[in-house]
């Protein structure tokens, strides 16, 4: 067992540092996003979850706006076109199937 931020931090982008854990066919993510910080449009092969444990972001997903908040999750397909804007300060969790080998 360990704990989540004993994991070297990945720096996603400035303002959003990342923590992964990684099994064969997952990729875990706690992330924590500065207010203000942005996540350019991309996408990937991995199926992802993003849930919301603190603060608001603002995702455009599949070209579809979403603000996500506190409780909240959203499910992004393979291959989906999407960014984020944290509005405030976040922490998030995200979960990719497959592993995230760009993130090890």
């Amino acid at each position: 067992m360990q704990q989540i931020k004993n994991i070297s931090p990945k720096e996603l982008v400035p303002g959003i540092t990342g923590y992964y854990a990684h099994a064969n066919s997952m990729t875990f993510g706690y992330v924590e996003l500065r207010a203000g910080s942005s996540i350019p449009t991309h996408q990937h092969v991995h199926e992802q979850i993003t849930y919301i444990l603190e603060g608001e972001l603002d995702m455009v997903i599949g070209g579809e706006a979403c603000l996500l908040t506190a409780g909240m999750y959203h499910v992004i397909t393979s291959n989906t076109p999407h960014s984020a804007i944290a509005k405030t300060a976040c922490k998030v969790i995200d979960a990719f199937s497959p592993a995230r080998d760009d993130y090890k």
